[in-house]
C-alpha cells in the first residue's frame, strides 16, 4: 500500500478515519477483503504470495496498516514480509505501544516500512528507515506514504484535505453507506500527476517518480491494486474495499459494516 490519511481523534464521531491506496503489481496473487481464515474477527485484504496484508481491522477494536519506503530502483531483500507486521498485530492481544516497541529489535529484518497500529485506545506509528524508530501518533490529520511519516508529498496533501473535507461534511453525520463513502473513493481515485517541482527525490528517476505522483495510480503491470476506506464509530467499523485490474479497471467491491465487540 502505497497512500494512507488518517484523522486520529479529530471528529466527533469517528475517532479514527482513514482511506488509503494499495499499489502493487498486478500479477501479484490477493485475496480479496473478508475475513481472515487464521483470524476470524480480523477483516481485510490478504497477499497470497507471502501470507501477510497491507491493511486489516478487527471487530475486537485493533487495526493496522503499511506502506513501503521506497530507497531507490532496486530496494534491498529482506528476510521478513512487511505485510506479516499487520496480519500479526491485527490478530493479536499486546497493545500498540508496547508491541511497537517489541519490534524495534527485530525491524531491520524486514523490508522499509511505515506502520500504523491501533488497539481501540492508541495510535502509534513505526519504521525502520532509515532507522527503526515509532511514536505515538498526535490527534488530527495524517498521511503516510513512501517517505517519511507525514512528508508532504503532493498525493499525501491530496489525500489529507479530502479526508478533512469529508469529515467536515453532512455526508460525515448521516449513514454509512455506498453513497456516504463516494466521495472518499472518488478522492482517492485522482490520476492527476504532480508538477515536476513538486515531485520527491526517492532515487527511482525523474519517469518513475511522475508516474507514481498521483494518488491513483495508472499501469498495465504495476498500479493501485485497491482503494480503501476505513470509519471507526462507538458501534461498528465501516471497512469499504474496491479492487481494480491494470489500467485502472473496476474488479469488485466490498462494504462491510463490522461490530466492535
Amino acid at each position: 500500500m502505497c497512500l494512507i490519511a488518517v484523522a486520529w481523534k479529530a471528529h466527533p464521531r469517528f475517532p479514527l478515519a482513514l482511506i488509503a491506496n494499495r499499489d502493487e503489481a498486478h500479477a501479484r496473487p490477493t485475496a480479496a477483503a473478508g475475513f481472515d481464515p487464521r483470524h476470524p474477527d480480523v477483516y481485510g485484504g490478504r497477499d497470497l504470495a507471502q501470507g501477510g496484508g497491507w491493511l486489516m481491522a478487527s471487530t475486537r477494536g485493533r487495526l493496522s496498516a503499511v506502506t513501503n519506503v521506497r530507497t531507490g530502483p532496486r530496494p534491498p531483500a529482506a528476510p521478513r514480509s512487511r505485510g506479516a507486521l499487520v496480519r500479526t498485530f491485527a490478530g493479536g492481544e499486546v497493545a500498540a505501544m508496547p508491541w511497537l516497541a517489541s519490534l524495534m529489535p527485530s525491524a531491520h529484518t524486514y523490508g522499509p516500512f511505515n506502520l500504523l497500529a491501533w488497539d481501540g485506545e492508541a495510535l502509534g506509528a513505526a519504521s525502520n528507515h532509515p532507522e527503526p524508530d515509532f511514536a505515538a501518533v498526535a490527534p488530527g490529520i495524517h498521511a503516510m506514504s513512501n517517505g517519511a511519516f507525514d512528508a508532504p508529498w503532493p498525493k499525501s496533501t491530496h489525500a489529507t484535505r479530502a479526508l478533512e473535507a469529508w469529515l467536515a461534511s453532512p455526508l460525515a453525520e448521516g449513514g454509512m453507506n455506498r453513497a456516504a463513502v463516494a466521495p472518499l473513493l472518488g478522492a482517492l481515485a485522482d490520476t492527476a500527476v504532480a508538477p515536476d517541482t513538486a515531485l520527491p527525490d526517492t532515487g527511482v528517476g525523474l519517469e518513475l517518480e511522475r508516474a507514481l505522483s498521483p494518488p491513483f495510480v495508472l499501469g498495465r503491470d504495476y498500479g493501485t491494486r485497491c482503494s480503501t476506506v476505513v470509519l471507526v464509530e462507538g458501534p461498528a467499523i465501516t471497512f469499504v474495499e474496491r479492487r481494480f485490474g491494470p489500467e485502472g479497471v473496476v474488479l469488485g467491491e466490498s462494504f462491510e459494516r463490522l461490530p466492535r465487540l
